[in-house]
């Protein structure tokens, strides 16, 4: 197995009495379509409401957006309400973190520069009041999967995202989004077959032989899954607002895998 070395976030140690970390990921905004995307944005905004009373910091584990693209002076349309409340929790003292998943891949600077939210684009550790986490979105990890590793090589490629940028806005965001589509799991895809069928799963396994975590939190799979690694630390799956609307909640002891039923 490869060495492992994640991003050490270090601006969280001891959680302030009260309050708590979450953690999401899959969001897709943007799928299928607009009607669907904005009823499926205001729900996540009441669950950003729902939880802002008691958040400390929010972790976003990457597709937050189905499709996401930054040109010198332009982005995708649309999401504003749900940008808005990032905006507002940020002013509010809330920390928030954001992974880039397969379909966000071309987050750029927006986040850092206009709501101070950093983007963080491998895998990554946080410790926090004894506890320790490691978090990323999960494409790419583990054994197999060839075909996608490569397809993300080429699109992580810096001569590639500097040809795509001159495509004009209305025809690259058309083929991205059609793309897109194409890549998402089909309902058969989101099926449990057994803890030796999960990838992510085993490469939990793998990274814990080397370093002790006592949870792995992972979206990607768009299945949610809470499985033992070992008898000290936990594999979750966070799944994915489609459909499941789960959402990781760690009160300072313990996480617990929840669904928002707003």
């Amino acid at each position: 197995m490869k060495k492992v070395n994640p991003e050490l976030i270090s601006s969280i140690e001891e959680l302030p009495s009260g309050k708590k970390i979450y953690f999401a990921s899959d969001f897709h905004l943007g799928a299928p379509n607009a009607e669907e995307s904005f009823h499926r944005e205001k729900k996540i905004i009441k669950w950003l409401e729902h939880i802002s009373s008691d958040a400390s910091a929010i972790f976003l584990l990457g597709d937050t957006f189905d499709f996401w693209f930054e040109y010198k002076t332009t982005i995708p349309k649309g999401f504003i309400r749900f940008l808005g409340k990032l905006a507002e929790l940020k002013d509010r003292g809330v920390q928030i973190f954001l992974f880039v998943g397969n379909h966000d891949l071309w987050l750029g600077d927006y986040f850092p520069n206009q709501l101070q939210i950093p983007v963080i684009r491998n895998t990554a550790e946080l410790q926090v009041n004894g506890k320790k986490f490691f978090l990323g979105h999960g494409d790419g990890l583990g054994h197999g999967d060839t075909r996608f590793k490569v397809i993300k090589k080429i699109f992580t490629n810096s001569a590639c995202i500097w040809m795509f940028k001159w495509i004009h806005p209305d025809l690259g965001i058309s083929i991205a989004k059609y793309w897109s589509s194409k890549s998402r799991a089909s309902p058969s895809e989101e099926q449990f077959e057994g803890e030796d069928k999960e990838r992510l799963f085993s490469y939990c396994k793998g990274v814990e032989k080397e370093i002790h975590h006592d949870y792995y939190v992972f979206g990607h799979r768009h299945l949610p899954l809470e499985l033992a690694v070992s008898d000290t630390s936990t594999y979750v799956n966070l799944g994915e607002w489609i459909t499941h609307c789960n959402y990781l909640e760690f009160d300072g002891n313990q996480a617990t895998l929840k669904t928002f039923k707003g």
